[in-house]
């Protein structure tokens, strides 16, 4: 079963933090410059510039830096594929190609290589700084997964780097679930419901290198959470999907079922693979599950 897509947005910084009165006054024009033009419009990598002369080590400044630099590095270019899905993406144009066949073209992210750098290396500060802020490490495995498009093989390295850090410690970990708020501590169960959200980003980017990765996140997540059904029915959706082997994808199904046996999603899926392999017999064991 996939989970919710986890969204990520490369978003201007809303800074509300208690902080000294130097502080408060650089969030105070920051926050006032982004109203007027954005994350990175005039005046501000000037205000960013004397704000990181006068706090160097604030993850504020920095995130706002990161911000700016990022969105500096931003284009856009469009692409051609004959896949009616890229990316997770629909296409902007549908055109016939001189055979008659559709040809889908996508609108999608690049960036300038050298910005975007410098965006990285300052968000890596911040991380540097505040190496428990759960926040600040997804903003950088969402900035990779950007970046890299078809192959996120550094994004699933940042990923199950993170999953390393968290489940080996024992120390708080802090989530700052937007920018008005205050961080939060996150306890394990918060923390595998954010690794599905990944887990779904890799599965709906649809590339093999991001259906490799919602299978390897999905496999270390259940190696922590042996009884978390949608883990196990993410391995079998893997099999089922990818590899086409519905007699593995079932055997992950059924023990998915076994541990949420109201769970239809599950059900569905492993009615379907029943009737890929034209088993009647499962296929209306599954059915009677659903008629319950």
């Amino acid at each position: 079963m996939i989970m919710r897509k986890f969204i990520y947005v490369f978003a201007a910084l809303v800074l509300s933090v208690a902080a000294s009165a130097q502080s408060i006054d650089y969030l105070r024009r920051y926050n006032l410059l982004l109203d007027r033009v954005g994350p990175a419009g005039v005046g501000m990598e000037t205000l960013i510039e004397n704000w990181g002369k006068a706090e160097p080590e604030s993850i504020e400044m920095l995130q706002a830096r990161f911000f700016f630099l990022l969105t500096k590095a931003q284009g856009s270019e469009v692409v051609s594929r004959k896949e009616s899905k890229f990316l997770g993406l629909t296409p902007v144009l549908t055109l016939k190609d001189s055979l008659g066949t559709d040809v889908h073209y996508y609108e999608v992210i690049k960036y300038e290589e050298g910005l975007f750098v410098d965006a990285v290396e300052s968000l890596q500060q911040a991380i540097s700084i505040s190496p428990d802020r759960l926040d600040l490490r997804f903003l950088m495995a969402n900035t990779y997964m950007s970046y890299e498009r078809e192959n996120i093989d550094l994004t699933l390295s940042n990923i199950m780097g993170l999953v390393h850090d968290y489940m080996s410690s024992d120390k708080k970990w802090l989530y700052q679930p937007d920018f008005a708020s205050e961080p939060e501590e996150v306890d394990k169960e918060q923390f595998a419901d954010m690794m599905k959200d990944y887990c779904y980003s890799f599965y709906t980017l649809a590339t093999p290198s991001s259906y490799d990765a919602f299978l390897k996140l999905s496999e270390r997540m259940n190696s922590y959470f042996k009884k978390d059904a949608d883990f196990i029915g993410n391995i079998g959706s893997y099999h089922h999907v990818v590899k086409q082997d519905y007699k593995t994808a079932l055997k992950y199904y059924d023990k998915a079922i076994k541990l949420q046996p109201d769970n239809t999603s599950l059900i569905n899926n492993a009615l379907i693979a029943a009737r890929k392999m034209n088993n009647a017999k499962l296929e209306k064991k599954y059915r009677k599950m659903l008629e319950k």
